[in-house]
């Protein structure tokens, strides 16, 4: 039996897609190794006893996702699909972590948090270990009513869906309205989470570049012409992985599309609270007067990663659906943690907490700014962002993020390659740099290793590229 004669299944997958699946697990696995010729289709059609079009629609699936490159009249060879090393700063406290998202544990409120929990404990009793209703408990859904106004979002509690985080959102809207084949628009690049989670349902993935001040509506106006999508999703403030914010007048027109061409947004909101330098900060939410917008937030960036909650606030017409599909994830969020965070939103000043997130968030994005502009913008391609935590930035056309992650570890320093926020992994010279586990000093002290040794990288990593029948392999 050969590596290439894998089990195809009779079941409502279709058989390419398996055959798509199978290989495409075989190169990210190694099993197959860089400009390695798989089998002629005629050949593997044979081995797995399906028809050669199931086999050339794989091939052309595996291709469209820069797996594999064809030579005309020779066949296809797999393309290199680089790794970076296991070495993370969420595991290494000696690493500058660049990389990782979570915000870093001297902002978290803990002490507050600790006599929220104990004042549900003392008030709640053995309601606590009960679960509570589908959308969540009543009272805390009243508090992020309250807490929604300051966001300019007026709702009530009968459209607030407690989630067990943004994530758990995310899959939830993809129960909900995403059958296998559907299409679902995003932004390039976008949310590494969202694209595994898009992927998994079986959608078709369409991604549309984003400009300075927000996704490209020419590209999509084209987009939407031809096909319609069930769902948009997007970050329209301090965008995930760019920084990019859009512009009041792109947001209303994202909801003039949806109107006209008949889909659901699903707004990803994880750090709209905070001003920073942005004209316009309001959340896509807030101009939805069409019930077009599905409203995902976060408590993660702004209070504690670990708690694991979040809310949506859902268009009535899918709401039903909703709740459904979030009973059939967990049934409910954990009831010790929805009450210990409403005691918590109620009695000890949240609104002073974000405050002072606010304030730290900016003075890391300060200096953050400065040093990029002083030591690495006249090396390494950069926009600019208004605000957030997100820097994204492109080395010289040539060079691979993955190769320059690798390089810097050792040094002391993580940064996170682009490759993981599009849906084509070709895409390689690009790079985050995120600021919310770092203080002021470990980013002096990061920027200055990569300022130090980024010009020794460019050097050594000059020719690291391979040519192959006139096509560029990063």
């Amino acid at each position: 039996m050969t590596k290439y004669e894998f089990d195809i299944v009779t079941n409502n997958i279709p058989k390419y897609v398996q055959v798509y699946r199978n290989i495409k697990e075989m190169i990210e696995n190694e099993k197959v190794k860089k400009n390695e010729k798989l089998p002629p289709i005629r050949k593997i059609s044979n081995l797995l006893g399906v028809n050669t079009s199931t086999i050339v629609k794989a091939y052309e699936l595996l291709e469209n996702e820069g797996y594999i490159y064809k030579i005309v009249g020779s066949g296809s060879y797999v393309t290199e699909i680089k790794k970076y090393s296991q070495v993370s700063s969420a595991t290494d406290d000696k690493i500058i972590g660049f990389d990782v998202g979570n915000p870093s544990t001297d902002i978290f409120p803990i002490d507050n948090f600790k006599k929220a929990i104990n004042m549900a404990l003392q008030n709640e009793g053995p309601s606590l270990f009960e679960y509570d209703e589908g959308l969540g408990y009543l009272d805390l859904r009243n508090s992020i009513c309250d807490y929604l106004k300051d966001l300019k979002i007026y709702t009530n509690p009968s459209t607030i869906q407690i989630i067990s985080g943004a994530q758990q959102g995310i899959d939830i809207i993809c129960k909900t309205l995403i059958n296998y084949g559907d299409v679902i628009f995003c932004e390039e690049p976008t949310y590494s989470g969202a694209l595994e989670i898009f992927k998994n349902k079986g959608a078709k993935v369409m991604q549309v570049p984003l400009l300075s001040d927000g996704i490209d509506i020419g590209i999509l106006k084209l987009k939407l012409e031809k096909i319609r999508p069930k769902l948009l999703y997007v970050m329209p403030n301090y965008q995930n992985p760019t920084g990019i914010s859009y512009s009041k007048q792109k947001k209303k027109k994202l909801i003039e599309l949806a109107n006209e061409y008949d889909f659901y947004i699903l707004e990803d909101d994880f750090l709209s609270d905070f001003r920073f330098y942005s004209e316009d900060n309001n959340t896509l939410k807030s101009y939805d007067d069409s019930n077009r917008v599905i409203y995902i937030k976060s408590f993660s960036k702004i209070l504690m990663p670990g708690l694991r909650i979040g809310f949506m606030d859902i268009p009535i017409g899918i709401l039903n659906k909703v709740i459904w599909a979030k009973y059939s994830s967990d049934i409910v969020t954990s009831s010790l943690v929805q009450k210990s965070l409403y005691y918590y939103m109620k009695y000890y000043d949240f609104k002073n907490h974000l405050k002072n997130v606010e304030q730290t968030y900016k003075i890391r994005f300060d200096s953050m700014i400065d040093l990029i502009e002083t030591k690495l913008s006249s090396r390494i391609e950069f926009n600019k962002p208004t605000g957030g935590i997100n820097f994204f930035m492109s080395l010289p056309k040539g060079y691979s993020s993955i190769d320059f992650r690798n390089y810097l570890v050792p040094y002391g320093v993580s940064i996170m390659p682009g490759n993981y926020f599009f849906d084509n992994p070709i895409e390689d010279s690009f790079f985050r740099i995120n600021i919310a586990s770092t203080n002021c000093e470990q980013i002096e002290k990061g920027i200055g290793i990569i300022d130090k040794n980024l010009d020794d990288f460019l050097l050594k990593y000059k020719n690291n590229v391979d040519f192959k029948n006139n096509k560029i392999f990063f």
